[in-house]
């Protein structure tokens, strides 16, 4: 089997965010970047399949050169080969087209990634990929097993669970817990540096949409303590000040 699993650079959840350029530029000074949460658990699946039906994996990535490092932890975690698209993912549409076209060039069985980044949370790379390739998407998908060539899934749904059979090729978006992260081991990170890892310029100039600025959220305001007996006055506060009631 031959899974393509994409990965996304995206700044660790505790980095504090900031802008220059008149707050048209993201400034990653003194960020850390990681491999997106939801696309970890893909790749974790993708390796315990691998485990259990034998077959390859390829990383993929859309970014410059500065992503590299997050690749190699995906080589160390237990994927074969990469492939690092060099453009920067301007928006959804650009990305998707980049990983159908390495998609259709491969002849992936299996393609799977997060059910979003967690940067932009757009959430829809996976079904725009699955468009462009004329393959089922489903997405966010909590378990997978593999029988010949049918996927087995239990999807979420508002509400509750929603158990699903399809025939590969697939494109799937991963959440927990589909699988447990895996930390790479020494002997992983020893190997990633000699697994190969292959640059290609984008196929086309694709985006459709442009950034003007951005923008921070507003700082939190102070806490309000209220005794426990006073419900009147909690009461009028979420109605009157916070209204969300």
């Amino acid at each position: 089997m031959k899974i393509l699993v994409c990965i996304t650079h995206v700044p660790d959840t505790t980095s504090r965010i900031a802008f220059t350029e008149d707050d048209t530029q993201f400034d990653k000074t003194g960020v850390q970047f990681i491999i997106g949460p939801y696309d970890d658990y893909a790749l974790a699946r993708a390796v315990e399949l691998k485990e259990q039906l034998g077959g390859t994996i390829t990383a993929l990535n859309v970014g410059e050169a500065e992503t590299e490092p997050t690749i190699r932890k995906a080589l160390a975690i237990g994927a074969d080969d990469a492939i690092r698209v060099n453009a920067i993912p301007t928006d959804s549409f650009f990305v998707a087209n980049e990983i159908a076209t390495i998609a259709k060039e491969g002849q992936y069985d299996l393609i799977l990634m997060g059910r979003e980044s967690i940067d932009f949370n757009s959430g829809v790379v996976h079904s725009m990929v699955g468009e462009i390739l004329g393959i089922p998407s489903i997405s966010p998908v909590m378990t997978l097993d593999i029988e010949d060539a049918t996927a087995k899934m239990t999807r979420e749904i508002e509400g509750g669970k929603e158990s699903i059979q399809a025939e590969l090729p697939l494109v799937l978006g991963c959440q927990e817990p589909i699988a447990e992260w895996k930390i790479p081991n020494m002997r992983g990170i020893m190997t990633a540096r000699t697994k190969p890892l292959e640059v290609k310029e984008p196929s086309a100039n694709t985006t459709k949409t442009e950034f003007k600025n951005y923008e921070l959220p507003p700082e939190k305001g102070a806490v309000k303590m209220i005794d426990a007996d006073n419900v009147s006055e909690l009461v009028d506060l979420l109605k009157n000040e916070a209204k969300v009631i």
